[in-house]
């Protein structure tokens, strides 16, 4: 009697251990699926929002684009038609006296010069630089309008094998290169600048150098010139890293 009590008790000890661990199962299985349910939402929040930030970054791309669209046509249609109709009144003057006709042939250069300046210019912010030349064309255009001015010495280097990419890649990247040079004239008072071009398999690497005075990097990290090259690298899934030292330049 005493030993079928004794069996009875372990029976349903042993009955209840296997109910508790059963809810124990249930209980993780349970903790188990909310968290990967809630990793799952999580990562879907974090990609909406990665989208979010991408749209909205490639849309201030655009609007920057459209911009450079706009001013590009204006200096074409706008500015270019003026000077020429100028240069043409002034080629149509009937002058006898040879100092003024020397000097309105002067100025009849000097427009022509503005004219292939403008067309440069022009052609630097449209889109179709790229479009009908490709990247390294393009960034060759934008480095030989620059060295004429003879303020600069600037150098293209290319290592690797090229690839090409995306028109609309390639445009980002050039304007990065543009942006970088629009900061480097503005405030670097550098004369000299290098450019390299560092292709491997599907990775570029771009580097510009130049011998400036240099800048605080952590004091200028809210920059426009340098939030636009951040954002464009952002855009092709790429990194941008600024290095200077800030040097004292003699007066």
């Amino acid at each position: 009697m005493f030993n079928k009590e004794v069996n009875n008790i372990i029976l349903f000890v042993i009955a209840i251990s296997i109910l508790m661990m059963q809810f124990a199962i249930i209980i993780a299985v349970i903790i188990f699926r909310h968290q990967k349910k809630k990793i799952l939402f999580d990562r879907g929040i974090e990609d909406l929002k990665t989208k979010h930030e991408n749209n909205l970054l490639k849309s201030q791309l655009q609007v920057q684009e459209q911009t450079f669209q706009n001013i590009s046509r204006e200096v074409h249609d706008n500015i270019g038609q003026k000077l020429t109709l100028a240069k043409l009144h002034l080629n149509t003057l009937d002058i006898s006296d040879y100092n003024i006709k020397k000097s309105v042939n002067d100025v009849v250069q000097i427009i022509t010069e503005s004219l292939t300046d403008l067309r440069d210019i022009s052609r630097s912010l449209s889109s179709e630089i790229i479009i009908n030349n490709g990247l390294i064309k393009a960034l060759e255009n934008e480095i030989n309008q620059l060295n004429k001015t003879c303020q600069y010495n600037i150098k293209l280097t290319i290592t690797g094998e090229v690839f090409f990419m995306d028109g609309e890649k390639e445009l980002v990247i050039f304007r990065m290169i543009q942006e970088s040079l629009s900061n480097i004239m503005k405030h670097a008072e550098a004369t000299k600048v290098d450019i390299a071009l560092f292709f491997s398999e599907n990775n570029l690497i771009i580097e510009v150098l130049d011998n400036g005075k240099g800048f605080d990097v952590s004091a200028s990290k809210n920059g426009n010139g340098l939030n636009n090259i951040r954002n464009r690298a952002q855009f092709l899934g790429g990194l941008v890293l600024f290095e200077s030292e800030k040097i004292k330049v003699p007066m």
